[in-house]
């Protein structure tokens, strides 16, 4: 999936002699977490997040603290460089980027203008969606030797029964590199009759582990 099917592109931005009140402002009013900051050519200079301007603001319990704090730039409390992707970058490339640089947004840019900005909550629900969770359905995770031709075998048994597959992830089996768990969500409440028929024909079921099953 690419990060220009996930984006939001109606960006909310400042420039950077935009104040800290102004910022504020438009983060409650439109109830977000951040706000590029671009130039007159709209592309992205800074970056400032809901923190940056915690930070920056007098404390709603200091009276006699200086209000004029809020009359500064953004520019003196923005993030600069940003980290920018393009809309044709993959979203596992995102979650890479958020994970390798602790962050939680990214704008997007194409032709060095922002086009959109993606956040960690809009990857995690993309994430969520994914696994088809949100579906009514049933986890398998099965365990099988790391060669070519597992995924087919297994997938052919599950067309068999006529079950449709909501989605498929395959990770390495840590304790043993030679083998790998493919973990399937498949749309049926009743995942019991396909289980016994895998562990029948000698796969291995790591979950659900129902006793009483054919070993």
């Amino acid at each position: 999936m690419l990060v220009e099917e996930i984006m939001k592109k109606d960006v909310i931005t400042l420039e950077p002699h935009h104040t800290i009140k102004q910022a504020l402002e438009l983060l409650n009013e439109h109830h977000i977490r951040h706000i590029p900051i671009v130039n007159e050519f709209n592309s992205v200079v800074g970056i400032i997040s809901d923190r940056d301007i915690r930070d920056a603001a007098p404390s709603t319990l200091e009276k006699n603290q200086n209000q004029e704090t809020l009359n500064h730039q953004v520019s003196s409390i923005m993030t600069s460089p940003v980290i920018t992707v393009h809309p044709l970058d993959f979203i596992e490339e995102i979650a890479s980027i958020f994970y390798e640089h602790e962050i939680a947004c990214v704008p997007v840019t194409k032709d060095n203008r922002i086009v959109g900005i993606v956040t960690e909550k809009d990857l995690l629900y993309t994430l969520i969606q994914l696994t088809g969770i949100h579906e009514q359905s049933s986890q398998i995770e099965i365990k099988v030797p790391n060669k070519a031709g597992m995924l087919p075998e297994i997938t052919h048994i599950i067309g068999e029964r006529k079950i449709n597959i909501s989605s498929v992830f395959i990770y390495p089996y840590e304790a043993d590199r030679s083998q790998k768990i493919i973990v399937l969500r498949i749309q049926t409440m009743n995942p019991m009759p396909l289980i016994d028929e895998l562990k029948n024909r000698g796969y291995e079921v790591l979950w659900p582990n129902i006793p009483g099953l054919s070993p």
